[in-house]
Formats: structure tokens, C-alpha cells, sequence
């Protein structure tokens, strides 16, 4: 039976999924879902009962929490190991994900990207407060992820791990915005893992369809 992903096209998230899908050369079905949808099918919230993305599939597996999809990629399925071998570096492994989750997101995504960005471009009123706020917020995020990051290809050594698809997608769309740009200028090193991981086929070939 075919794995399969469910998520909304522009989620964040379900790029970090995709990403990681790719980089294992998994094939997958995709079923698209809105999560913001007023009228949520039932037969999604028996998989999500949240009512977010992504959800993958698999047999009678069913994962949702972008964290646990992205780890069972890794270990489940064949290809090039997504995850430190060494505890130390796979504890900043984890330590990076969850300053992502909980630090970075809301400000690099929602407030930033949201309000900077894609807001004006889907004809949704955007609040010049919400942007500020997320560009005040947004320096202490890259500052942290930069001072752990080591002075390699990627943010842990030489290898692609999943704090690298877990933060890339964050900052590609954090990076839409000149704001977004600007600021990353100022940390070079996260600069520069940022722009090997976006080079790399999983990221360009998972950008969402985002509008012009």
C-alpha cells in the first residue's frame, strides 16, 4: 500500500514532510486539505482531530505532529540516514527542531511571511503590526540557530539531518520578503547552510506553488 501525505499546499509543514519524503525517495500520494476550511471532512479529523497538517498514511499507521512524520521517514525506509549517528549532535538535532517550533514558526512564518508576503498576494488584508512584531522577534530566532550551527555545508556537520528540512522551508519563506533577506544577511553562517540545503533537489523540487 502506497504511503500517503495529506496536507494543504502552502503549509509550511507539509513541505517539511514532502522534503523529507524526497530525500528517502518515498513515493507517496498527496490528498490535499485545508485546514482552515469551516466545513473539515469527518474522514479527516478521525486521522487529525486537531484539524492541521500534515497526516501521513502509511498502511495502518497514522502519524500526525510534522516531528514525528519526519523521524519515522528516516527509520522506516531505505536511502541516506536523515538523523546523527553521535547523541550529542542528534540532541542538537532535536534542540534546533524544537527552536524552530517554538520560537521561529510565528514569527518567520506567520507574522513575517504571512503579513510580508503571501497575505497581499491571495487578497488578504494584512497587519502592518503583526510584520513588525515578527521582524523584531525574527533576529533572536536566527541569532540562536546561528550560533549552534556549525561552520560546515549544513547546520550539524557535513551531512543533510532534519533540522536542515526542518528549518529551510522556514527560511524560504521567511526569505520572500527584502525584509526577510536583509536580515539574514547578518548572520553569515546560518546564510550559508541556508543556501546549500536550498540548493539541494528536495527543497526546489517541494517549493510550494505560492502566487506571484
Amino acid at each position: 500500500m502506497a504511503v500517503t501525505l495529506h496536507g494543504f499546499k502552502f503549509s509550511v509543514y507539509a513541505w517539511i514532510a514532502r522534503f523529507a519524503l524526497h530525500e528517502k525517495v518515498v513515493d507517496y500520494d498527496w490528498v490535499e486539505v485545508n485546514p482552515f476550511s469551516p466545513d473539515m471532512p469527518k474522514s479527516y479529523l478521525d486521522l487529525h482531530p486537531f484539524q492541521r497538517v500534515p497526516t501521513l498514511v502509511d498502511g495502518s499507521l497514522t502519524l500526525y505532529e510534522t516531528c514525528a512524520i519526519t523521524r519515522y521517514v528516516d527509520e522506516g525506509f531505505d536511502g541516506p540516514a536523515l538523523q546523527p549517528s553521535n547523541p550529542a549532535d542528534r540532541a542538537r538535532m532535536t534542540q534546533i527542531i524544537a527552536i524552530v517550533d517554538s520560537y521561529g514558526y510565528w514569527p518567520l512564518v506567520r507574522q513575517v511571511f504571512s503579513h510580508g508576503f503571501f497575505g497581499p498576494r491571495i487578497e488578504r488584508e494584512s497587519d502592518p503590526a503583526e510584520l513588525e512584531a515578527g521582524l523584531k522577534a525574527s533576529p533572536k530566532v536566527l541569532k540562536a540557530l546561528s550560533d549552534i550551527a556549525d561552520d560546515g555545508l549544513y547546520l550539524i556537520g557535513d551531512h543533510l539531518s532534519l533540522a536542515d528540512i526542518h528549518l529551510a522551508p522556514m527560511i524560504g519563506y521567511f526569505t520572500k520578503t527584502s525584509e526577510g533577506r536583509e536580515m539574514l544577511k547578518d548572520h553569515p553562517k546560518l546564510e550559508s547552510c541556508w543556501r546549500q540545503i536550498s540548493a539541494r533537489d528536495g527543497f526546489v523540487d517541494t517549493f510550494p506553488p505560492l502566487p506571484d
